[in-house]
């Protein structure tokens, strides 16, 4: 309780002072005069004063405000390295017991920093959790802030910067307790710079940063690099140094290269000595060799396909004058040109990316040598197509070339000339070539409403195929059939009918997707690999597709950033895919494996900041700490220092204790005023006064 004096004026302050000025000066008047009772008018012009000011004794009944520490607990995923937890935990503890115990502190507990929802990619955030626990708490009551972290937060703000935006956590101390310890070790690499694409058959340059605590810059550290799960290519770069790495890009579509900097003894953390760069390869110009053996009605429709790709540089020959044909007529008036067999079978034939042969027979043509050179060409990582018509049933058959023995299909010398109606095969349900053109023709029709493909012409049979029969044609027999060989592929269309769909015979069929995802497919891109397995990143989590020719369900083992293995089971879906949904919250790299394949995700950021740099470091939170007046604490000295309450003009902390604010603030629940002058008492001092002076002056 506290008491004080207060007026309450019945008048403005301003007239009784004029009252009590002009009072003064007739009384000082008087005096000077020599007027009897001058000084005893002084007494009721007093009275009446007090009467206009009415002074009252006032006493506040008090009840005493705890003041506010607020304690910040890191709750970032690097916190659970090391003893870093269980020093953050024992802490806590103990700084909430002294403070329950003093009894006139209110403590307000922030857990902060998480990465579930952002993968790490934004670091450790502690101080947009205090500014906001901040807005509720008066500046008055204030005592001081604690935070507990390893050091590695990344929206601490230089004390300037603070200030200009008048930060409310700078208006008492704020102490910073370590968990992690002084001389911890670690190796990290980093991936500075990454193109998104790069050419096919070229270099894309990657650069590269490795750190290292435990040796000097410059030293040279082993790195290994795999591209798609493959084999490991050794390098070693300088630490503390950026260098550009280059990295081939063998495929169209993704190449995930993992990075991996060896482990050192005793560092903190795995997960930072791995990265993902993911380039996308592109084709600079895909080269196509297209020969026709003999002009027919359908021989444009590779021709329009093909030259309808700005991508795609097409060498197209059509034969019209085989070699042997000889009808008389001089060499000097033919205006066709010769045939440029030895340049583009010899010298260019690796630059080409697809060979098509549409009704091609062995008329002399190509000499044996050359066709040795197009099988060659196929195991090497060539691609042929071949699109057939009756003269593959006769003698002069590429079968019986140097071929033959890379073909899928053997011809048994029948050719069904009735009409039939392409179908799906039970493989090329599910092969990505075929998969779903039975329910997406052209036209873009549901299942509900497609009627059937229209009919082809004709069919060559074959004996004892091999690779995969995508589709079927007269009496189920296969019309197209893929394979691989080596390291090329090769597709075999028993028909030379296609172009009918082209032109909407009987409905038509999807002959333009068809034949580009054939092309497509013999040119290995990615997404039309039949036996595949990849992962993206959605908002559940992970989700795991696996595709596959295969009916069975396979299980796909996933091992997590920190080297824990997980195993899921995907479910068949449709068109040969299996698909599994995974939980994931550790950010870095995912490696998957059926048994088959393998590949490689990244969750979050490639870089992402929480599991970059875990090393614990003052220097990001110690300027804020000096700037408030705290201290910075390691816990690896003992357990948490103690608590004292101190005025804003001390020192607000020492080697083993930390002080926090005593505001001594109040709240004011009563109020109780009495009367200085009683109006009664008043009154009577003024009729005496006046008696008095009235008396004096008739003497």
């Amino acid at each position: 309780m506290t008491t004080g004096i207060t007026f309450a004026p019945m008048v403005p302050m301003a007239v009784i002072l004029v009252l009590g000025v002009i009072g003064l000066a007739l009384v000082i008047y008087g005096v000077v005069r020599r007027a009897r009772g001058a000084l005893l008018r002084a007494l009721p012009i007093a009275a009446l004063l007090v009467v206009l000011a009415d002074p009252k004794l006032v006493s506040e009944n008090q009840q005493p405000l705890k003041d506010i520490a607020v304690v910040v607990v890191d709750d970032s995923d690097s916190q659970k390295l090391g003893q870093r937890e269980k020093r953050a935990t024992a802490a806590v503890e103990k700084i909430t017991a002294d403070l329950t115990a003093a009894g006139d502190v209110e403590i307000r507990t922030i857990r902060a920093g998480r990465n579930d929802q952002t993968g790490g990619e934004d670091g450790t955030r502690l101080f947009g959790a205090l500014s906001a626990e901040m807005n509720d708490i008066p500046r008055q009551r204030l005592a001081g802030i604690i935070v507990v972290t390893d050091g590695q937060v990344h929206d601490a703000l230089p004390p300037a910067q603070a200030k200009q935006i008048e930060a409310p956590y700078l208006n008492a101390p704020l102490h910073v307790l370590l968990t992690g310890e002084r001389k911890e070790v670690d190796r990290r690499i980093r991936i500075e710079n990454s193109p998104d694409f790069g050419l096919v058959g070229k270099d894309a340059m990657v650069r590269l940063r490795v750190e290292d605590t435990t040796v000097r810059r410059g030293t040279r550290v082993p790195v290994t690099i795999r591209r798609n799960g493959g084999a490991a290519t050794k390098i070693a770069l300088a630490a503390g140094e950026s260098v550009n790495v280059p990295m081939a890009i063998e495929n169209a579509g993704g190449n995930v290269f993992e990075v991996e900097v060896n482990h050192t003894p005793d560092e903190l953390s795995a997960a930072n000595n791995r990265a993902i760069v993911s380039i996308n390869g592109v084709r600079d110009r895909l080269r196509v060799l297209l020969v026709s053996g003999q002009p027919h009605v359908g021989e444009r429709s590779w021709r329009n396909l093909l030259k309808s790709d700005p991508n795609v540089d097409l060498v197209h020959f059509t034969i019209l004058r085989p070699l042997n044909k000889d009808d008389g007529t001089p060499l000097n008036e033919l205006s066709l040109i010769t045939f440029p067999i030895r340049e583009l079978f010899e010298e260019q034939i690796n630059e080409f990316d697809l060979m098509i042969f549409d009704r091609y027979n062995q008329r002399g043509l190509i000499p044996t040598q050359f066709m040795a050179n197009i099988a060659r060409y196929i195991e090497n990582g060539g691609a042929l197509l071949l699109t057939v018509g009756p003269e593959f049933a006769e003698n002069y058959s590429l079968f019986g070339s140097q071929l033959q023995q890379l073909l899928p299909a053997e011809p048994s010398g029948r050719v069904f000339a009735g009409s039939f109606r392409p179908q799906l095969s039970p493989i090329g349900r599910r092969h990505p070539v075929t998969a779903g053109l039975d329910r997406a023709a052209d036209g873009g029709q549901t299942a509900a409403t497609q009627t059937p493909w229209g009919r082809w012409l004709r069919h060559i049979q074959v004996v004892s195929e091999k690779g995969n029969a995508v589709m079927n044609g007269q009496d189920n027999e296969p019309l197209l059939i893929l394979d691989r060989v080596g390291k090329g592929r090769i597709a075999l269309l028993l028909s030379d009918t296609i172009w009918l769909w082209g032109k909407g015979f009987d409905g038509g069929g999807p002959q333009t997707e068809l034949m580009r995802r054939t092309a497509h497919w013999l040119m290995k891109e990615p997404e039309l690999e039949e036996e595949s397995l990849t992962a993206a990143t959605e908002a559940k989590g992970l989700t795991i597709t696996r595709r596959s020719l295969a009916e069975n369900e396979m299980p796909v083992t996933v091992t997590r950033p920190n080297g824990a293995e997980e195993t899921v089971m995907p479910k068949y879906v449709a068109d040969g895919r299996f698909v599994a949904q995974m939980p994931v919250g550790e950010p870095g790299v995912y490696r998957l494996s059926d048994g088959i394949n393998t590949t490689l995700t990244a969750v979050g950021s490639p870089n992402p900041l929480e599991t970059y740099d875990v090393v614990t470091t003052d220097e990001k939170m110690k300027p804020l700490a000096d700037a408030t007046g705290g201290g910075v604490y390691w816990l690896e000295d003992g357990t948490a220092p103690t608590i004292r309450r101190i005025t804003s003009t001390r020192v607000a902390h020492g080697a083993s204790w930390m002080g926090l604010l005593s505001n001594e603030q109040y709240l004011v629940t009563g109020l109780n005023q009495t009367p200085l002058a009683p109006l009664a008492l008043l009154l009577l001092a003024v009729m005496a006064g006046a008696m008095l002076a009235w008396w004096r002056e008739g003497r």
